[in-house]
């Protein structure tokens, strides 16, 4: 049976255990230690969330920061044990499918658009709304904990980059609990079709959903070089096929800016 969570009934029923802190300096990294620590307590889709996160890292190891109030930070526990090791580097794409949708279903009437860039940053009208960080448990190799930082009632006053954008920024409500229960509920739905090795329906989906496919892109490499092209498909791993010319590049990792 799901823990209830105070705020959260929605949440806690897509979860066996919803646990929420008051502050803490990063949700991943909690995470991280406490499934260590007692993995039977954290079963698959158990989640941590809180609304003051002080230290939080997203990809590249950027550090991830927001006033007390203003965002949601939530990791969520994935028993990738079922889930073929090469059908895995979905997982990451699969929770911002999932958090795209979540948005999107939150800005009904209020005019914006949510889109999934490549791999797992969710915009809304071209502005970041959320970034997503997938870990593995240090020891543990089919326990994957992935992390995600929603900008809820943050004001456009103090949004850390011109490109970053906030459900207030936008004149939107968002509903927390709401949003984490179709978060929930669209994520688990994905990664129990990975389960049963339904990846061409998942690579559909999560390409058909990806704005950054058809985008002329550069992508700033992890050897610290450009890579310029069209951001023509994804293939059957998930990962970014950019076209440059004749030349075909398959991307696994990089920052990727749309540049139309």
């Amino acid at each position: 049976m799901p823990i209830p969570a105070a705020g959260y009934p929605r949440a806690a029923a897509h979860s066996p255990r919803v646990q929420v802190v008051e502050t803490t300096d990063s949700t991943n990294a909690d995470v991280i230690a406490a499934v260590t620590a007692d993995p039977a307590g954290w079963p698959h889709l158990s989640l941590l969330v809180t609304d003051d996160q002080r230290a939080g890292r997203g990809r590249l190891d950027r550090t991830w920061t927001a006033p007390a109030g203003t965002a949601l930070a939530v990791s969520v526990v994935v028993d990738a044990t079922k889930i073929p090791a090469e059908q895995r580097g979905w997982i990451p794409l699969a929770a911002g499918a999932a958090m795209t949708r979540a948005v999107g279903a939150q800005l009904t009437g209020h005019g914006g658009t949510a889109e999934l860039k490549w791999p797992n940053d969710v915009l809304v009208d071209g502005g970041k709304i959320c970034g997503i960080l997938a870990e593995v448990v240090p020891g543990a190799p089919d326990t994957v904990v992935v992390g995600a930082g929603v900008n809820t009632r943050m004001s456009r006053a103090d949004l850390p980059v011109t490109t970053a954008t906030s459900f207030a920024a936008i004149g939107a409500d968002c509903d927390d609990d709401r949003l984490l229960a179709d978060y929930l509920d669209d994520f688990g739905k994905t990664l129990a079709r990975l389960v049963h090795d339904d990846v061409e329906r998942v690579h559909h989906e999560i390409e058909k959903l990806c704005a950054t496919v058809g985008k002329e892109v550069t992508v700033a490499m992890p050897d610290g070089s450009a890579l310029h092209g069209t951001a023509a498909r994804l293939d059957r791993d998930g990962r970014l096929v950019v076209e440059s010319g004749t030349i075909e590049t398959v991307v696994s990792a990089g920052d990727v800016v749309h540049v139309r």
